[in-house]
């Protein structure tokens, strides 16, 4: 890599997606978050005050994602040290397969709620590392309940595609707080308040995060599960979810140091992955040949089976350490196994189930060398349709992402139980310093996306800016190919299609194939690059 042509050749866009600035970098999937941040860094706060900012703003302008009813998982470099935030939900005590027979149960409903964490992370990771106090990080999100937002036109079509899931909870509760007039989608550039949200939000504020697991809130969250048969209790509440620190995965790729996520993330897939690229021929890893998305498509193919294959639970006990996966004899025997052909001992059908879920992510470096790198989520999008009556936030549908069938799964459903996931929010070091921070969300799209992107800028010494907008795509196990098909040169999508992949056409930008939100601090000069995908809403920003 090129560290002066990926630095000095970024540029600057209008619109926001990708900025320059001196003393930070935010980068979110909506205006709104990203402005919240950036306030934080303002006001003196660091990378964490913000990003505890960005986190909670991002549940009240971007409902679709996450909110107080998800989870919320990252990567943090504090002053020197680098961990893993695990703020994974929990299955709730009543939670059992034999609750949850119908499919429907599992993505739709009360039913299908975990304990949410987010509040919990967010309130932790302020107590321990963050400079402001408790009520500056939430005034952001309070204003922009109390004040609304303008829904965008990816909002308005989300909403539109989600109409029937909304439509199928009795109560329509969901569709009562997210939906205009309780059941049509809002027109983009509509108004948008939440002023249950904001009172809420006010009084978690005053009150502490406590009172949204151990008072009056959780006793309304109680009283709502009941009154719609959901499994969710107060008692579940009571055990609050705090996040765990946790040892990063990491590894070198091309000789930059790699952070993320471990197990119940997925962030060993994305390192394998980087690995097998590392032991493929150069030639076709950095440019553009037909050959190129080929070895991509096979490397995603292989680092997702060993997946499938080997799932980790560190709550419970190891498949395969992850020495073993992410050693480079590993990657390197099965590298060797990719041929100019796809590789007929994979499987050539996708298994049932495959994994739609939808998060958001965001990235954010301070002044003083701290970056943060977090995705989070409520599963599926707009959860699980349902909302807190009163409260204002939508419940999510985790309990979709626990194993059903195979009690020894280390992921199957048990009370208590953590979800299986799909996230890899990711640190980039640079002679010990974080240099880039990124992540996507996507489910099991996340690995392929930030591939591209890290190859993009690492083997093509590309600007982010640029890399973030590079054609894309994604190869299921079973070798489906989803790629944004009118943006890749013909010749490349026919190789491939003569190779025996099943193409699945997308629409240029495709919301379905991921959206990179990245912070870089420069090596060769003063200052701080941002990009936000252009696939969504977000926009990149920090303090001059």
């Amino acid at each position: 890599m090129r560290i002066n042509k990926v630095e000095s050749e970024f540029q600057t866009t209008a619109d926001g997606k990708c900025s320059e600035a001196a003393s930070g970098m935010v980068a979110a999937a909506r205006p709104e978050a990203t402005t919240a941040g950036v306030e934080m860094l303002e006001q003196g706060g660091n990378a964490v005050d913000a990003a505890c900012a960005v986190g909670l703003a991002l549940g009240v302008c971007e409902p679709q994602a996450s909110g107080l009813g998800g989870q919320s998982v990252g990567m943090v470099h504090y002053e020197g040290r680098t961990f893993a935030l695990d703020g994974s939900s929990r299955a709730p005590s009543l939670a059992h397969k034999s609750r949850l027979a119908k499919p429907t149960l599992r993505e739709v409903g009360y039913r299908t709620t975990t304990v949410p964490s987010t509040p919990a992370t967010y309130a932790w990771l302020q107590r321990q590392y963050g400079r402001l106090d408790w009520q500056t990080i939430l005034d952001p999100a309070i204003r922009i309940a109390r004040e609304g937002y303008s829904i965008s036109q990816l909002q308005s079509r989300l909403q539109t595609r989600e109409l029937d899931s909304f439509k199928a909870v009795e109560s329509l509760s969901g569709a009562k707080y997210f939906l205009q007039y309780g059941c049509e989608p809002f027109e983009p550039g509509s108004s948008f308040r939440q002023p249950d949200l904001a009172n809420l939000l006010e009084l978690i504020a005053r009150r502490g995060v406590e009172e949204f697991y151990q008072g009056d809130v959780a006793a309304q969250i109680d009283a709502d599960m009941r009154e719609h048969d959901g499994l969710l209790r107060a008692d579940d509440l009571a055990l609050i979810p705090w996040p765990i620190e946790r040892q990063p995965v990491a590894r070198r790729y091309r000789g930059y140091l790699i952070k993320t996520m471990p197990p119940p993330g997925s962030g060993r897939t994305l390192l394998l992955v980087l690995l097998m690229l590392h032991y493929l021929e150069s030639r076709f890893v950095g440019g553009r040949q037909p050959e190129r998305y080929h070895f991509l498509a096979e490397t995603f193919r292989k680092a997702f089976l060993q997946r499938l294959d080997r799932p980790f639970d560190p709550n419970t006990y190891p498949q395969i350490t992850s020495k073993k996966m992410l050693s480079r004899s590993f990657a390197r025997g099965l590298a060797a196994t990719i041929a100019d052909g796809m590789d007929a001992n994979l499987p050539l059908e996708d298994p049932i189930g495959a994994q739609t879920g939808e998060t958001t992510h965001f990235s954010v470096m301070d002044r003083d060398g701290n970056a943060v790198a977090m995705t989070q989520s409520i599963e599926l999008v707009y959860g699980s349709k349902t909302a807190a009556a009163g409260l204002g936030f939508l419940y999510n549908n985790y309990l979709m992402a626990f194993e059903l069938d195979n009690p020894a799964h280390p992921y199957y459903l048990r009370p208590n139980a953590v979800p299986w996931s799909s996230v890899a929010p990711a640190i980039m070091f640079r002679r010990k310093e974080p240099w880039l921070a990124t992540g996507s969300p996507g489910s099991e799209r996340i690995f392929s996306t930030i591939t591209q992107f890290l190859s993009r800028v690492i083997d093509g010494s590309a600007p982010i800016g640029e890399a973030v907008v590079e054609p894309r795509m994604h190869c299921s196990i079973g070798g489906t190919i989803s790629l944004e098909h009118d943006r890749f040169a013909p010749e490349v999508v026919r190789y491939l299609g003569q190779l025996g992949y099943k193409l699945r056409p997308r629409e240029p930008y495709a919301f379905y194939l991921g959206c990179i939100q990245a912070t870089l601090k420069r090596q060769t000069g003063p200052g701080f690059q941002g990009v936000a995908d252009i696939r969504r809403d977000g926009t990149a920003a920090g303090p001059t």
